[in-house]
């Protein structure tokens, strides 16, 4: 379940103070759930702020939900969400492209201009269109990834409605970093549900650049339970990295091998938003180094950097786990403007992970800065015991969608 917190008291290591707490301009590029949860936060703690949150689009589809809608376990329309008016912030519809961080100015892609003393950019996280050869843009309208967009989630649940029974799903994953680290096995394991009840004579395949994943004992063991026979994991040891993509013809090119795809779908490396990179503030890896304390980048100071887009350690990239960067990073900037002390927050993350309908697992810890990254907290992390009865399995799965009902009504009601 979602806790509350009470915003700490923090503040920055060199802050820059433009004006008085309350009258500071502070804007926030991106309207999901860190953006949000960051716009929100701002006014809670000080409703003096001059807050404006830029944001391009008009609903949010979220990535939790997507592989439910994938398998036809829920429509679109449940995970779309319209931006919310938010008391005491101003909405500005548009999409942020470039940042001058001398003058303190947002360049929207109408000519607009909008200055801040603070910046805080929430830009989730784009596909990496040079990371994968043979994967681009065109290739993805073959080969779906259905990982941002509506759109890309709809054409990978029609090209599966359409395969005939007996065909073969090909699904390949990268290595990490990567938004959510358990939700492609979910979307495998759900996709798995839809051939075992829709079209029995198929197969799935998972080709994964990975040794190891979260949660992989309960994933595995369910997948053990719930598919034999139907879905074949294979991970990096034994030629699971895909080096090449052929949408034409539906081959994945492996290190050890070639696979034929009746339908793929393409979880292709991803790198920070476009516009951090527009900004300055990523680096050579594809993400943003970030204080992990204060969010502020290590690259550009006076812009703060927060959820899927940041190198953020042992913390993983997650909804949750962007909606508590907010919060810390909100408080720091109060307390800098304030030139108040810096308490560093606690911080937790929870996901949810379901193997079929009615059965869920979870993984949760609980996150330190430690100077340069966020340190998990000894004894924190824990999973869903992989033992765990029915009853549990279904539990989990109610809390599974309690959790998206109260993040979703949270960040966008």
């Amino acid at each position: 379940m979602i806790r509350r917190r009470t915003i700490l008291a923090a503040g920055l290591a060199a802050p820059f103070v433009a004006r008085a707490a309350g009258s500071a301009r502070i804007v926030v590029i991106g309207g999901g759930f860190g953006g949000a949860a960051a716009a929100r936060a701002l006014v809670a703690a000080d409703p003096s702020l001059a807050v404006t949150l830029i944001e391009r689009e008009a609903a949010i589809s979220t990535g939790p939900g997507s592989s439910a809608v994938i398998a036809g376990l829920r429509d679109a329309a449940s995970i779309r969400f319209a931006i919310a008016p938010i008391p005491g912030v101003v909405r500005r519809a548009g999409e942020a492209i470039a940042v001058d961080p001398s003058a303190r100015r947002v360049r929207l892609a109408d000519g607009a201009l909008v200055d801040y003393d603070r910046l805080i950019l929430a830009p989730g996280v784009d596909i990496d269109w040079d990371g994968l050869p043979g994967y681009d843009r065109a290739a993805a309208e073959v080969m779906p990834h259905a990982w941002t967009g509506e759109a890309q989630t709809m054409l990978l649940r029609t090209k599966l409605a359409a395969m005939p029974d007996g065909g073969t799903v090909v699904m390949s994953i990268p290595a990490n970093p990567i938004r959510c680290p358990i939700a492609p096995y979910e979307r495998a394991s759900l996709i798995a549900w839809f051939l075992k009840t829709q079209k029995p004579r198929s197969k799935l395949l998972v080709l994964d650049a990975k040794e190891r994943f979260s949660n992989q004992t309960n994933f595995q063991a369910a997948w053990a339970t719930l598919y034999p026979g139907l879905l074949e994991w294979v991970g990096l040891p034994d030629g699971g990295r895909v080096t090449k993509i052929e949408a034409g013809i539906g081959r994945f090119e492996t290190e050890f091998d070639d696979h034929r795809a009746d339908v793929g779908n393409v979880i292709p490396p991803q790198r920070a938003g476009a516009i951090a990179h527009a900004a300055g503030v990523a680096d050579r890896t594809g993400w943003c180094p970030v204080d992990p304390a204060t969010y502020e980048s290590k690259l550009i100071p006076g812009i703060h950097v927060i959820g899927d887009a940041i190198i953020g350690g042992a913390m993983p990239k997650a909804a949750f786990a962007a909606g508590e960067h907010a919060r810390a990073c909100a408080a720091a900037i109060v307390a800098s403007l304030r030139g108040t002390a810096f308490a560093p927050m606690r911080l937790e993350n929870i996901c949810y992970g379901l193997a079929a309908p009615g059965y869920g697992f979870s993984v949760r810890g609980a996150y330190l800065p430690n100077g340069k990254l966020l340190n998990e907290i000894e004894g924190t992390g824990k999973t869903s015991p992989p033992d765990a009865q029915a009853d549990m399995r279904a539990r989990e799965a109610e809390d599974a969608d309690a959790w998206y009902r109260q993040i979703t009504a949270a960040s966008f009601a």
